[in-house]
């Protein structure tokens, strides 16, 4: 029994290094919710709601690779890796993530001011990231770790804090009673989280010095909005029924 110890210990060191990442983000992104905290429940649930997502997703992916293998379009080619980033993976993972975030925040009390909506979006984002990294580092070892660190974990945060913000601005117009502003604006955040991981995706997927050298822009460029948002949400936040106290 002793001797199965050591070993068990290296599996919980590399599972904590697996999510050590993405908990170093859920704590930035909560310390940036200055004005209220979010009740931890509510938290816990969200990061369980990614981790459903994760395998939600596995399965819809499955289902959309079987048919795109079955389409004319060659496997090598960048019609092939477009279609798979942007319409199997990207919309998958971010409308899973995204619709079952919603399913236990949208109405709930404790959604009242705009920020929020980046808090419960990259809670859930992170929890799926970090049960996608747990997987990917049993399937391919603990060598993934590094790279997923840097990219796909800060990667689903920052598709999260582009939708989060549009998510919170849509939470802003229901209040005012501005329903078709309130869908557009979950409309458009969905479709921009979704292009940005199909761009990200695609890039990552082709391996060309060109597609290479996008990808390193992109990453660069989405982290710096991603960042710089967040601050600036956190510093502009206000109560969502604001206008309706004094209108």
């Amino acid at each position: 029994m002793f001797l199965l110890l050591p070993g068990l210990y290296v599996i919980f060191l590399y599972l904590f290094l697996a999510v050590l990442p993405a908990l170093i983000l859920l704590v930035y992104v909560y310390r940036q919710d200055k004005v209220e905290k979010e009740p931890v429940g509510l938290l816990i649930r969200l990061v369980f709601m990614g981790v459903v997502a994760a395998f939600l997703s596995m399965l819809l992916e499955k289902i959309g690779s079987y048919f795109l293998d079955r389409s004319s379009l060659d496997p090598s080619g960048l019609a092939y890796t477009a279609v798979m980033a942007f319409l199997v993976v990207a919309v998958v993972e971010e409308g899973t993530k995204y619709a079952l975030m919603a399913s236990v925040t949208w109405k709930n009390p404790a959604f009242n001011y705009r920020f929020d909506g980046i808090v419960y979006s990259v809670f859930a984002s992170l929890g799926f990231a970090a049960m996608e990294n747990i997987i990917y580092e049993m399937g391919y070892g603990p060598g993934v770790l590094v790279g997923r660190s840097v990219l796909a974990i800060p990667g689903h945060m920052s598709f999260g804090v582009l939708f989060g913000t549009f998510y919170g601005r849509a939470k802003v117009q229901q209040a005012e009673g501005h329903h078709i502003r309130q869908v557009l604006c979950i409309v458009f955040g969905y479709i921009l989280a979704v292009f940005l991981h199909g761009l990200y995706d695609t890039c990552a997927m082709l391996g060309t010095g060109a597609s290479t050298l996008v990808f390193g822009i992109v990453v660069v460029v989405i982290y710096l909005v991603c960042f710089l948002l967040v601050r600036r949400e956190s510093s502009r936040d206000e109560n969502v029924y604001y206008h309706r106290r004094f209108f």
